[in-house]
């Protein structure tokens, strides 16, 4: 278990991605209560890890990523919802991470984003599955935003309701985190 951070993780590396907006407003209600808190986007994901060769040998471009997964105290993860589904990029960066220290007995909270009415349900769900075979300790509230367009104002603020579940969300994360 990490004793660091909660790393509050985009997951999309797609430029302009709505799960980066999110994952903004989380980090600023963490920050909000005190709570130490740091974000990863997967645009940061160096280009050498995309080499087949990385699932032998990881580059050392990606230690310090992988080094942050395992010394968080917990992993809030932002994901929106592509085809029905998270996005591949997610799937991969998972598969590049150690097994199985990276998820064990680690808190996970999820935030599910999309473009269609469920937002982001289906993705969320499917994340649950794989974070609870790697024995993660995941987190029961969980945030979906759906139409996630059309929630945000000119100034980019989330529309105010889905900041207070956000930030109630938040709230109840960290306190399951330090229970660990």
């Amino acid at each position: 278990m990490g004793s660091g951070p909660i790393l509050v993780i985009s997951g999309t590396n797609r430029p302009g991605a709505n799960a980066l907006r999110v994952a903004r407003i989380v980090l600023g209600h963490y920050q909000k209560a005190g709570v130490n808190a740091e974000l990863y986007s997967l645009a940061e994901m160096p280009k050498e890890i995309f080499d087949s060769g990385s699932y032998a040998s990881k580059p050392q471009s990606f230690v310090a990523t992988q080094q942050r997964i395992l010394a968080a105290a917990g992993l809030h993860v932002i994901t929106p919802e592509y085809n029905g589904s998270f996005p591949g990029v997610l799937k991969y960066f998972i598969d590049m991470l150690k097994f199985p220290e990276s998820f064990e007995r680690k808190p996970v909270a999820f935030v599910g984003e999309a473009a269609g009415i469920w937002g982001g349900l289906r993705s969320v769900e499917q994340l649950q599955h794989i974070f609870g075979y790697r024995n993660a300790h995941v987190f029961p509230e969980r945030v979906f935003i759906p139409s996630v367009n059309g929630k945000f104002d000119a100034s980019g603020n989330l529309d105010a309701e889905l900041s207070e579940r956000l930030a109630k969300q938040v709230a109840g994360f960290a306190e399951f985190v330090r229970r660990f």
